[in-house]
């Protein structure tokens, strides 16, 4: 009861000089805001990094990057073979510790349309079936390309939702979901069939942006439902996906990559050699027995390197690490300000009641009892500060949604508010200390003498 009615007194005494109190709380609510506000963009940057890891292929998949060949080898730099079927033909014999070897031989400079419609896909790529479970693609209509589609070349593709809205109307234009399945395109003028479409692919954040519009009214949804260009509010990795064009990959050799109007001389090398490993467990083995095949492959020249998903993970982990140092040690530096300012108040607040605190030590009030008032209203100013700071920080977080560069909502995260409540209660203790230590100091019959 005794510490309630403390705690009153406090709110008393801040109600009493609202905007002195105010002001001097002001530091704390920006350092609240800020430190939840810096908190939840993180967790939006990082739920958007596991979004973008699982839409191109999750942690197990494995790149295989073309290099310059060693220093040592630099003589042989012209024997290079670069990656190709030779090598994908020898992992699949050779490389027991892969499940899944997928080659891809990338088509620059494509442009597909149809009618006055054309769009230049974000990648168009000659692919095996592999292709579907190694980028974790969901075809949703149609069919993929069979060995009969591989063996002659046939002139047939799969297109992302992306494609699909550029040249025949999106859902929105046209009011109900076109199907293209059967119908003709020009990739650079030759005509090709699709034959299958993928799911539309959205990260989280475009999902739940497609249920706030689907329950607002049907007058407040007309305008531009989709966003078209390079910049995509829900991730690069989704649009890249939306906008993914696959053929077969000896279409997209015989077709464009051997033929005189590719280039003057045939280019067999593929563009990537994707791979997942049986077990992440045993990563390191399964790519020293694929480096140990393709080093047979390549005459002992080194001009490929390993790239994993969780190599990536680890340098976006230490960026993230960094970036909540920074705004850590930034919202710290305003909560720090926030309890100078406490400091100062309770100093002036104790200079107009040094009659009072007088009165209450000459009726029988020890210095440890106003040590502790004087040290519990600087925790409530504190406290309420925190209160409004994390008022604020919702505030805060709805503008950052709106200015995000991430493809994720940010995300308040109840560690985050328990930090900044906890950080500004030590704060108020640290800065009422002092004061306290001064009230409870005081003689009382000087502090009767006080004018």
């Amino acid at each position: 009861m005794w510490l309630w009615n403390t705690v009153i007194a406090g709110l008393k005494e801040v109600w009493a000089h609202k905007t002195r109190s105010f002001l001097t709380m002001f530091g704390v609510i920006l350092g609240v805001s800020s430190l939840v506000g810096m908190a939840a963009l993180i967790k939006g940057i990082e739920n958007g990094m596991k979004e973008t890891m699982i839409a191109m292929g999750g942690a197990d998949k494995v790149l295989t990057r073309q290099e310059d060949v060693p220093p040592d080898q630099e003589h042989l730099a012209d024997q290079a073979p670069g990656r190709t079927m030779r090598d994908v033909l020898a992992l699949k014999r050779g490389a027991s510790l892969l499940r899944l070897i997928s080659p891809e031989m990338a088509l620059y400079g494509i442009t597909i349309t149809r009618g006055e419609r054309a769009v230049r896909p974000s990648e168009c790529v000659g692919v095996w079936p592999a292709v579907l479970e190694m980028n974790l693609h969901t075809l949703e209509h149609g069919r993929f390309f069979t060995d009969l589609d591989e063996e002659k070349a046939n002139a047939v593709c799969v297109i992302g939702t992306g494609i699909r809205d550029e040249l025949f109307g999106s859902p929105e234009e046209t009011g109900r979901e076109i199907v293209p399945i059967g119908e003709t395109v020009y990739f650079n003028g030759q005509p090709f069939t699709i034959v299958g479409m993928f799911a539309r692919y959205m990260s989280e954040r475009e999902k739940r942006e497609l249920e706030a519009a689907k329950k607002r009214p049907a007058q407040a949804q007309k305008g531009p439902a989709r966003r078209r260009g390079w910049g995509r509010r829900g991730g690069w990795a989704f649009w890249r996906k939306n906008y993914t064009v696959y053929m077969p990959l000896n279409t997209a050799w015989l077709r464009f990559r051997a033929s005189s109007a590719w280039g003057d001389i045939p280019d067999p090398r593929l563009t990537d050699i994707d791979l997942k490993v049986r077990d992440l467990d045993h990563i390191d083995a399964a790519l020293q027995q694929a480096r140990n095949v393709l080093m047979i492959t390549h005459r002992g020249i080194e001009d490929f390197a390993f790239r994993t998903q969780e190599g990536r993970l680890e340098e976006i982990h230490a960026q993230i690490r960094n970036t909540r140092i920074s705004g850590g040690t930034i919202a710290a530096i305003s909560l720090l300000v926030g309890g100078i300012g406490i400091m100062n108040i309770m100093l002036a607040s104790i200079n107009e009641r040094v009659r009072e605190i007088g009165i209450c030590k000459a009726v029988g009030a020890t210095g440890p009892i106003v040590f502790v008032q004087v040290l519990v209203e600087s925790v409530t100013i504190a406290l309420l500060g925190a209160a409004m700071g994390v008022a604020a920080s919702f505030g805060l977080v709805e503008v950052l949604a709106r200015l995000a560069p991430t493809g994720n909502l940010p995300v308040i995260t109840l560690g985050a508010l328990i930090l900044g409540v906890s950080f500004s209660a030590a704060v108020g203790v640290v800065a009422g200390i002092y004061p306290a230590w001064k009230a409870a100091g005081l003689s009382p019959i000087e502090a009767l003498r006080y004018e």
